[in-house]
């Protein structure tokens, strides 16, 4: 799995902010694909075992120049070999709300592998916690319930806390889910998201 962030703060217990790697972090940093809008992420927890699932739903650029109307002293491939922590204070900052988790190894499974459940997980990440971009294999597999059908038991997790973000990242998951299931879970997907057609529409003539 590609690493793609850290943990940097949290704005409550399952929405998290991570601050991109950057290329002072690692010699190959994640591209603007890796952290994308609606990228399903993975946190493994150390000593525990196991792995917290979430979803990237906001971006943030951070730029400490902005708004500066002080001279430029030197030009900004001068500040790269003399001052490169100054470049470091930019960067970008992606809001992760958390989805679920998956148990131990051992725990739940005959196959030795924890199963996934969808909900609040109920350990906290700490600071510089490492976020991993899931891979789509991963990502069908947090979705398929006991009887191998697709779920989004996380529904109304995302609608509390995600805010005006909430619909379009159902709608981008939904998309992410319909390339590779069966018809019949293409067809309850289907139905999910012209009911969430219709909430947008509502919603923009309630305005």
């Amino acid at each position: 799995m590609t690493r793609i962030a850290r943990i940097v703060k949290s704005n409550s217990h399952v929405d998290y902010v991570g601050r991109v790697i950057d290329p002072l972090d690692a010699s190959e940093p994640p591209t603007a694909e890796d952290y994308g809008f609606a990228q399903f992420v993975s946190m493994p927890l150390e000593g525990a075992g196991g792995e917290v699932v979430g979803v990237v739903y906001d971006t943030q650029l951070v730029n400490p120049e902005y708004g500066s109307l002080g001279p430029r002293l030197s030009p900004r491939e001068e500040i790269a070999v003399l001052s490169p922590d100054y470049l470091n204070e930019q960067g970008v900052l992606v809001g992760i709300l958390l989805l679920g988790w998956r148990a131990p190894a051992g725990d739940g499974a005959a196959s030795g592998r924890g199963e996934f459940q969808h909900g609040v997980p109920r350990r906290v990440l700490p600071v510089g916690q490492d976020v991993y971009a899931m891979p789509d294999e991963g990502v069908r597999e947090f979705h398929r319930g006991e009887d191998g059908s697709v779920g989004l038991r996380y529904f109304s997790q995302v609608l509390a806390h995600a805010g005006t973000f909430a619909l379009p990242v159902v709608e981008a998951v939904i998309e992410q889910l319909e390339r590779d299931c069966p018809a019949q879970d293409r067809q309850r997907l289907c139905v999910l998201k012209r009911s969430l057609a219709w909430q947008r529409t509502l919603g923009q003539m309630r305005l």
